[in-house]
């Protein structure tokens, strides 16, 4: 079965660009869809609203059919953790902030509360991302905090993607990073540590950080604990 990747998406450029990394993502054959979550419980139209907004997100890619959520709840981090574990998704996708500089990553405040234990991987995108007019990857870094699960997530999104694997130094460019969990983090959970978190605050590519143990595998086969 494939991998299942989410994108938080509300119709704005930056969860645009979140499109934009899902579909990259999602070019191995992963089963991509969209959700979006309301603050508050409402009537029929901020429903048919918010199924309006996801309708012109999918249809934006070509892919109209695509599965769309729409999630109520108070919190947009427990909204889309909760969804992940219910649709049992592998991926959560999230642009970069409000007013990122283009070209830079900066991750919202519910992107960050899920890299303090969610339940999934999460990715996000540099600002501006959906504006190139392709988004090539020819070496897929990789900062495994002592991690396998990071390097094999690495190898497998590179041959899905055609890239080499290389290690992040800081200095060496590479077109996306895998960044695995701290030690500490619990087997199936991500946790950053201080100098990854760090390396993700300052990235120019986009970024994927991986569960602690937990492999992802870009073909057929779902993700594998490591």
């Amino acid at each position: 079965m494939a991998l299942k990747i989410i994108v938080s998406y509300d119709d704005t450029d930056n969860d645009r660009d979140a499109l934009a990394l899902g579909r990259l993502l999602a070019y191995s054959g992963a089963e991509l869809s969209l959700a979006y979550v309301r603050h508050a419980q409402g009537g029929a139209l901020e429903d048919k609203e918010a199924e309006e907004l996801l309708a012109r997100g999918a249809a934006s890619v070509g892919a109209p059919d695509m599965p769309q959520h729409v999630v109520v709840n108070a919190g947009t981090s427990v909204g889309l953790a909760e969804l992940a574990e219910r649709e049992n998704a592998d991926v959560i996708v999230f642009g970069s902030e409000y007013r990122t500089a283009p070209g830079t990553v900066k991750p919202g405040i519910p992107a960050h509360k899920l890299l303090l234990g969610g339940p999934a991987a999460i990715a996000i995108a540099p600002a501006d991302l959906h504006s190139r007019p392709s988004v090539g990857v020819n070496t897929v870094g990789v900062i495994d905090e002592g991690d396998e699960a990071a390097g094999e997530t690495a190898g497998s999104l590179a041959a899905a993607l055609g890239a080499e694997v290389g290690e992040h130094d800081g200095g060496r460019l590479v077109d996306l990073l895998v960044v695995g969990s701290r030690p500490e983090s619990p087997t199936g959970k991500v946790t950053l540590s201080a100098a990854s978190d760090y390396v993700v605050e300052t990235a120019t590519q986009p970024v994927l950080v991986v569960p602690r143990g937990v492999a992802l595998s870009f073909g057929s086969a779902r993700a594998q604990t490591a």
